[in-house]
């Protein structure tokens, strides 16, 4: 029979989906995919429910449901100062992953090119490749994943179509600066190009650091699609609904992609997270502030047992180097031996390079209940105990 989509096939089943799998088969603390062990909110799940039965459960609008949209605006509104068009500028998808696709489909023609920080989630670079576009890669610089000003600058030209921007950032926990965003902005009008913009992590900063959204700069508004996810703003990942706000000539070629995706999301699920963003402040600063004490709880555990701790600014995740604690092999060794012998999961960094070298350092998530993190401290600190030969 004629071969596959050999790009698609090539590219193997995701870390994720691996490390989960060996977390089930081994019993171990799963600490490896980011997805929290309690569910969201209540209120927000009974107003799913009270949808589902008294709604209307047929096809809602291709862009998403209009009590959605005007919610997203006024999100928009309300912690950035962004004015938008909820009809002609926003759109509700079905979860980020289905949001950047849209975006990348959208924007990208083949030939063009899009400037990629590295480390990166694992959907960027396969779905830039299969639009038939070129990622320019720029390696961040551990361990407080500085911007290599240089070797950015180097990485736009006449060619590059897009850039994209993913912050609070997933794997490293690193929120871009001010002076980071400028120069990034700096770039992408100077060379025209759009700015494709992860955010899913937007309301989970800590240490009193603020989220700053490119679309705010200077000239970006007219050149950026920003994306949200109501899974990390409220606990809820397997609803799998994300939003997309951009000018509505940019929106125009990413609702294109979209009705061709996915077309539509559970109206039910959109109905509670409008009902959810119009939650007050206090319940988005108390997320934010009850996932600090987890971090600060496994990043102090961690740090006990001779993990070189980076700095972690937001998200659900914290990087680790484990090249002082002795242990033999490489990092996709080393964490399939801890979910095995050690019965915790994590992630390696390789996954998240092109290069797949990630060198020494692991990812951790923390959104988990504080017993579940002392109990995987514990268990690494056990395993690490043992006696050389014996692990």
């Amino acid at each position: 029979m004629k071969q596959l989509n050999s790009g698609l096939v090539g590219q193997g089943t995701t870390i994720f989906a691996v490390m989960s799998a060996m977390a089930l088969e081994h019993e171990a603390i799963n600490l490896g995919q980011g997805f929290p062990d309690e569910d969201g909110p209540r209120d927000i799940i009974k107003a799913a429910s009270r949808a589902l039965l008294t709604g209307t459960n047929q096809y809602p609008p291709m862009m998403g449901m209009p009590e959605l949209r005007q919610a997203v605006a006024d999100h928009n509104k309300r912690f950035y100062d962004l004015d938008v068009d909820w009809e002609t500028e926003v759109m509700v998808t079905s979860g980020a992953t289905e949001a950047l696709a849209d975006c990348f489909m959208g924007i990208l023609n083949a030939g063009d090119e899009v400037v990629v920080f590295e480390p990166a989630y694992d959907s960027y670079l396969p779905i830039i490749e299969r639009a038939g576009a070129r990622a320019k890669i720029v390696e961040l610089q551990p361990p407080a994943w500085d911007i290599p000003q240089e070797a950015l600058i180097q990485a736009f030209s006449h060619k590059t179509k897009a850039v994209v921007i993913n912050t609070p950032m997933n794997p490293t926990g690193k929120v871009f600066s001010r002076s980071e965003l400028e120069l990034i902005a700096d770039l992408a009008k100077q060379h025209d190009a759009y700015a494709i913009c992860d955010e899913v992590y937007e309301h989970l900063v800590f240490d009193d650091v603020r989220h700053i959204p490119i679309m705010t700069l200077p000239g970006m508004r007219e050149r950026t699609a920003r994306i949200g996810s109501a899974g990390k703003t409220f606990s809820l990942t397997g609803w799998k609904i994300g939003y997309i706000t951009a000018a509505a000539s940019v929106m125009q070629g990413i609702s294109r992609a979209h009705q061709y995706v996915t077309y539509t999301t559970p109206p039910a699920l959109q109905s509670a997270v409008a009902y959810g963003l119009r939650k007050p402040d206090s319940y988005f600063s108390s997320l934010a502030e009850d996932l600090q004490r987890k971090r600060d709880l496994i990043c102090k555990g961690l740090s006990e047992l001779g993990f070189a701790m980076a700095p972690c600014q937001g998200t659900y995740f914290v990087t680790g180097d484990y090249s002082g604690l002795g242990l033999n092999g490489n990092a996709d060794q080393v964490c399939r031996q801890f979910t095995t012998e050690a019965k915790v999961a994590t992630i390696p960094m390789g996954p998240f390079f092109s290069s797949n070298d990630g060198g020494s350092i692991l990812r951790f998530c923390f959104c988990k209940k504080p017993e579940v993190l002392n109990e995987a401290v514990a268990r690494l600190r056990d395993f690490l105990m043992q006696p050389s030969e014996r692990r």
